[in-house]
Formats: structure tokens, C-alpha cells, sequence
């Protein structure tokens, strides 16, 4: 049976006992445990149910998105996440908790983002018949915001995401607070790339990732760890994770203060300045020898116009792999890379026009 489980401090309750975006005792993130197994049927996230907690309800087609593998000087499997049902891979672990939600009883869903959660959200809680309400900054992307409305989500605009996060909590008391930041489950829906890179006969060498909360890199590897736990793979990807010049917590838990020009405000989706699993991310990326590449606006430009080029229409912060590999390229040839397409263009066609004419 799926349980709870508080690494820091040993809380432990049944899965469906009572939500818990975090640990009603000491605060900290929580795990889902529960024994895997790998017995495969289907198509999208459900195929892997018997590696998850529980499979969607509903499901409208996430996961199963195509990896494109393309030679170069070293050999680029990119997974195209982007299209996803919402335009993202927030999809794999939206559709876990809107599932949760739903079985839980619960009618309202509240959450803080600056786009692509909300935009999922939003939609899968149409599918469950939820009433969603998104707390985002002023200045997130005004594409995103329309998708959202045209969804059937109320947003409360705020001046920061750190004044989002406060307004939710408020909000949160009777409705279900999804905390994708904290919410094992996105890490959980994460994990289910890996095993469909697995699946396509692909154990790359190297994983670049971009890291905001941390989910989707943690979800990675978890999932690799999986498959090597069970024994069907020999060897784990190597991390490399990117992070932007203006918001960049794990280089600086680790490395202190970076002194580079530049800014790194088009990748909103990995500027979360106190992510909550910090820690988690550390020890995952030291513990497979992993590093950090720190990337600006103008590279972010110049990598979506040569992502174009691929065929990828993507936004900015997917780009940020692009930018990462190109600076490292030398270092990487002849080897197998990861690189997940984080979220799609077309939900800010306008704010891409600009990009591309600056």
C-alpha cells in the first residue's frame, strides 16, 4: 500500500488518508513510497501504472510523447514534452493530482505559478469537473494567462510569486492546494519519461534537464534509479542541470555567488529562487557526479532560433538544454544526451515574435 513518508523526520500515514502537500510535523517535502513494479500495458501514463501509486482517472493522452533522435557530434535524443495535452510535461504529474483531487472529494483547486501548471491544471480540473482558481505574478506571459481563462480558470494576479504563494495558502483551507513545487506526484509523473526513453532502447549517457522546483530533474532520475533498482538497466545518465543567470539557488547552495553578466528573465519556468527540495537536488546531482550550467537571455535567443531550425517550436525555458549542451559540446562527443522539450511555443506566439525580432 502507498504511503506518505517523511524522509526528515519519519511521518508516515496511508496515501489516501489525507492530503498533505507537506509534512504536518516537521514542514519538510514528502515521499510517495510504495513497491514498483514494472509490468507494462497500454499507451501514455498508464502504461506504467505499476510503477506509479495509482494511474489517472481520466486520462486525455499525456505521456507517450515522441523522442527524436538526431546525429550530430553526439547523439541528441530529444523528448518532446511539449506536446503534451497542455503544451508541457507538467501534464504527467497534473494528471496524478487531479486524480488524487478527485478521489479525495474535494471541488476547488488552488495553486501559485507563473504558466504552464496552471495552464495543466486548469485543464485536467476541467476534465475532473473541478472549479480551478491560479494564483500568478502580473508579469507572467500574457499567452499563457488567455489559455488559462479560455480553460475556465479564474486567476488572482499578484505582484510577485512569492505573493502568490502567500494569497494560495490562504486560499487553500477548503480546496485542494496541488503545491506542484512540494507535490510528490509531479515527481512521480516526472519518472515516467525515463521509462519511455527506456522503452524506446535509449540509456543516454548524459541527462540535461532544466531546473526550476526540481521536479522534473528529480522525476528523471528517480526513474532511472527505478529501472536500475529492478535491474533492467547497467548504468544511470550523468546530470547536468541549467539554471538561469538571474535565479540559480543550486549553484549558489553550492557554489556561492556566480559574478556573470546578463540576465535570464524569458525562462520564468525555472525562476523559482527557494525551491523546496534544494536538498534532494544536491544530493542527486552529487551523487551520479552531475554539474550546473548557467545560461542568459541571449543565449536563451539565439538557442529557440536554432531549435526552430530542428523543427522544435518551443518557449524559452525549454531552450535552456540547447544552450546548456552547445557550451559543453566538446566535452560530449560521441555520447548519448537527454534532452527533454520542456513546454510549447505556441502558447506565447507573441512574446516570441518580439524575442526573435530583438
Amino acid at each position: 500500500m502507498a504511503k506518505w513518508v517523511c524522509p526528515r523526520c519519519g511521518f508516515s500515514a496511508d496515501l489516501f488518508s489525507g492530503y498533505y502537500w507537506k509534512c504536518p510535523r516537521c514542514g519538510s517535502p514528502l515521499d510517495i513510497v510504495f513497491e514498483p513494479v514494472y509490468r507494462v500495458s497500454g499507451s501514455g501514463l498508464s502504461r506504467h501504472s505499476g510503477l506509479l501509486p495509482f494511474p489517472p482517472l481520466k486520462s486525455i493522452g499525456e505521456g507517450g510523447t515522441p523522442l527524436v533522435v538526431i546525429d550530430s557530434s553526439s547523439r541528441l535524443l530529444f523528448k518532446l514534452e511539449y506536446l503534451n495535452p497542455s503544451g508541457s510535461f507538467k501534464d504527467r504529474g497534473s494528471s496524478l493530482a487531479l486524480t488524487y483531487a478527485y478521489r479525495s472529494g474535494f471541488k476547488r483547486v488552488v495553486e501559485d505559478t507563473s504558466g504552464n501548471t496552471g495552464i495543466s491544471i486548469t485543464l485536467y480540473s476541467r476534465v475532473y469537473g473541478l472549479e480551478p482558481v491560479i494564483y500568478m505574478p502580473r508579469d507572467a506571459p500574457p499567452g499563457k494567462k488567455k489559455l488559462i481563462r479560455l480553460l475556465g480558470g479564474r486567476i488572482v494576479e499578484t505582484n510577485s510569486r512569492g505573493e502568490a504563494m502567500k494569497k494560495v495558502l490562504e486560499a487553500s483551507r477548503n480546496a485542494f492546494y496541488v503545491a506542484h513545487t512540494w507535490n510528490p506526484l509531479y515527481i512521480l509523473g516526472a519518472s515516467t519519461i525515463s521509462y519511455e526513453v527506456y522503452e524506446e532502447g535509449e540509456i543516454p549517457d548524459y541527462a540535461i534537464v532544466p531546473v526550476g522546483s526540481g521536479g522534473l530533474f528529480l522525476g528523471i532520475m528517480r526513474g532511472f534509479e527505478t529501472l536500475y533498482k529492478l535491474g533492467l538497466i547497467k548504468k544511470i545518465p550523468v546530470p547536468i542541470i541549467v539554471e538561469g543567470v538571474s535565479s540559480y539557488p543550486v549553484y549558489k547552495a553550492l557554489h556561492g555567488e556566480h559574478g556573470l553578466k546578463g540576465t535570464s528573465r524569458l525562462a520564468d519556468g525555472i525562476m523559482v529562487p527557494e525551491p523546496p527540495r534544494l536538498d534532494d537536488i544536491i544530493i542527486a546531482l552529487e551523487k551520479y557526479h552531475g554539474r550546473i550550467i548557467l545560461v542568459n537571455d541571449e543565449e536563451i535567443k539565439t538557442a529557440l532560433r536554432e531549435l526552430i531550425d530542428y523543427g522544435f517550436i518551443v518557449e524559452p525555458t525549454s531552450a535552456t538544454v540547447w544552450t546548456a549542451y552547445k557550451k559543453i559540446r566538446d566535452e560530449l562527443r560521441g555520447k548519448d544526451i537527454l534532452l527533454p522539450l520542456t513546454g510549447s511555443g505556441l502558447k506565447m506566439i507573441e512574446e516570441l515574435l518580439k524575442i526573435m525580432r530583438e
